[in-house]
């Protein structure tokens, strides 16, 4: 579909749920992993990647479609991951809105591909319930660092880098892709830099 249709599609749809694909998770994963094998405070929200907790508070996944981050994160990463979901038919084991739920605990990482018109929220929640030094990653569309509205967020919580897909994804089950680029932005809380590092993946 066009990057306008798509476009309304996530401002008016609430559960706003594209598919997102396991192939480009898997492609941040390596160049992230890769980037933070040699940083110390890497490791200080966990001794290894597999013993750290993940949420996922927009998890998606219905009857034909898998959870697209959980998936990735415990059999290929062999992490654990709680998983949230506002809408009924998600296999989100939590049927909540998760900018409105209460959390007893932080988490280490904190990763979706949260719905564009809520993007700003879900980052801000999920910075407030991360532990100190711990990850908030977001799927996002390249020109959200593109808005006036947005810039005093920018001023304060920039992330700490930016991995852009080279390749368009694709949403749907006939593969189509829109004309957007997309990224995996990283937040570490914490450490918000005056400059975002940005590599092409």
């Amino acid at each position: 579909m066009s990057s306008t249709n798509r476009s309304n599609a996530r401002d008016t749809h609430i559960s706003d749920y594209y598919v997102t694909p396991i192939d480009c998770i898997r492609d941040f994963f390596k160049a992230w992993l890769d980037d933070m094998k040699d940083i110390e405070d890497f490791l200080s929200v966990g001794h290894q990647i597999n013993e750290m907790l993940f949420l996922d508070p927009c998890a998606g996944g219905d009857k034909k479609h898998p959870m697209s981050y959980p998936k990735f994160i415990t059999e290929e990463l062999g992490a654990g991951i709680e998983t949230i979901d506002i809408r009924e038919d998600s296999l989100a084991e939590c049927k909540e809105d998760f900018l409105t739920k209460e959390f007893q605990h932080e988490y280490d990482i904190v990763i979706t591909n949260p719905p564009f018109n809520l993007a700003q929220e879900i980052i801000e929640k999920a910075l407030s319930i991360t532990q100190e030094g711990g990850y908030v990653i977001m799927l996002l569309r390249l020109n959200f660092f593109g808005s006036k509205a947005r810039k005093p967020f920018w001023d304060k919580q920039l992330p700490v880098c930016a991995y852009v897909h080279h390749r368009r994804m694709s949403f749907t089950d006939d593969k189509k892709t829109d004309s957007i680029e997309y990224i995996h932005a990283v937040w570490q809380k914490g450490i918000y830099p005056k400059n975002v590092k940005l590599k092409i993946i």
